[in-house]
């Protein structure tokens, strides 16, 4: 039997930003990996840079999710550092498909 192909959501539950201009100071996000029987799931903040001119700054209701996940990627340390969050997902998903340890009394 083939081992299921695992699917990684990235998500961003809420961002903080200025008031006085829309500049985006933290992204919240989720990070969800499911196989269709077993999921596993991580979440964090991150911290943007802030623009030295306000002229730079994409007007806040035009901002995307998808902006705020590339974003929050490139922050963390871009491909290298997602592709190690989601590995450390797939070794949690891994564990729970195959345990190596259990807890428990045997009576």
């Amino acid at each position: 039997m083939a081992t299921p192909t695992t699917t990684f959501t990235w998500a961003v539950g809420t961002m903080d930003r200025q008031l006085s201009n829309g500049a985006v100071q933290t992204v919240h996000y989720t990070v969800t990996a499911n196989d269709g029987t077993y999921e596993a799931g991580a979440y964090g903040s991150v911290g943007l840079d802030q623009p030295e001119d306000d002229s730079e700054l994409t007007a806040y209701s035009e901002l995307t999710e998808s902006w705020a996940i590339s974003a929050l990627q490139a922050k963390l340390g871009g491909a290298d550092k997602v592709a190690e969050i989601e590995a450390a997902l797939q070794a949690q998903i891994d564990l729970q498909r195959t345990p190596v340890s259990g807890s428990g009394v045997p009576w």
